[in-house]
């Protein structure tokens, strides 16, 4: 019997096969693999097709590549790591909330959460920084800068802050002793008991306080408050007081007792006043009293 060679040809109408799903016939099966959410990856022996997508339109996620939500098939790489903080200065004792984003290789950033970051204080007067990213500033005794650090993902990020000195008297052992603790960290350093307000460190018969008030340098032995008590040339009755040095920012009061027991120190009236530099002259133009003692004032606001 002669052989032939027949051509069959088949028309199939109806519903497309499932994704992933196995085709056969009497002379063939493939055997497919299953798919992503998306639909994206199926295999054979003889090919590989990788074409997978999510809800939004875009590419699946790979250790290679990620989509970016709402723009179909572009893909970006995580650059770096920027921080931020809610404000640029923080009052000291108070918090600052800091956040982070990353930077993308097409110059915009994506938002991450804060508790993900491994945030440390690299320097300055910050205690410490929570792991949702809240930072606490240290107590001051001037305007200080710090600067913070974030790590996430193997992109380190960094983020300068200014801790802002809103109380002159309540640093460290300095605190609420009547005295500027920047004036003792300048003159004494940190931590210091010779800063102390009772302290005469110089020898000069004036305490801390009072050359804190007066303007004075407390560590140096010339630097001291006068008063002298002179005559005014060819008027037998005026007295001239005469003090100094002068500091900037203070007002100056003289006061005067005709008997040491009083129990107050009278404001002198009628009295003129003359700067010579850092020297006050004033005349009292009754100065008749067999005895009249003065006082100088000096007040700091």
């Amino acid at each position: 019997m002669k052989l032939r060679n027949v051509l069959v040809s088949v028309l199939v109408i109806g519903s497309a096969l499932p994704l992933g799903a196995q085709s056969t016939s009497a002379d063939y099966s493939i055997q497919t693999a299953a798919v992503d959410s998306g639909g994206g990856i199926t295999n054979s022996t003889d090919y590989r097709n990788d074409s997978g997508a999510d809800a939004s339109g875009s590419l699946s996620l790979s250790t290679d590549y990620a989509a970016k939500a709402g723009y179909p098939f572009q893909l970006y790489d995580i650059t770096g790591l920027v921080l931020n903080a809610a404000a640029p200065t923080v009052n000291e004792g108070a918090t600052v909330q800091l956040a982070a984003w990353q930077l993308l290789d097409d110059a915009t950033y994506l938002a991450v959460n804060g508790s993900s970051v491994t945030w440390s204080v690299s320097s300055g007067p910050v205690a410490g920084i929570g792991a949702n990213g809240l930072a606490t500033a240290q107590v001051v005794y001037a305007d200080s800068p710090a600067t913070l650090q974030g790590a996430l993902g193997g992109f380190t990020g960094s983020l300068s802050l200014a801790v802002s000195n809103i109380g002159a008297d309540d640093f460290g052992t300095y605190a609420s002793d009547g005295m500027d603790d920047a004036w003792q960290v300048q003159h004494f350093g940190l931590d210091n008991p010779n800063a102390a307000p009772s302290v005469d460190f110089s020898h000069t018969g004036q305490t801390n306080l009072f050359k804190y008030i007066a303007g004075l340098n407390p560590t140096d032995p010339n630097s001291r408050f006068t008063v002298v008590l002179a005559p005014v040339a060819g008027q037998p009755q005026p007295k001239a007081v005469i003090f100094g040095p002068l500091a900037t920012g203070r007002t100056y009061t003289v006061r005067y007792k005709t008997d040491l027991n009083a129990s107050e120190w009278l404001p002198l009236t009628g009295a003129t006043f003359a700067d010579d530099d850092q020297q006050r002259t004033v005349i009292d133009p009754a100065a008749t009293d067999a005895s009249k003692f003065y006082r100088v004032e000096i007040t700091k606001p």
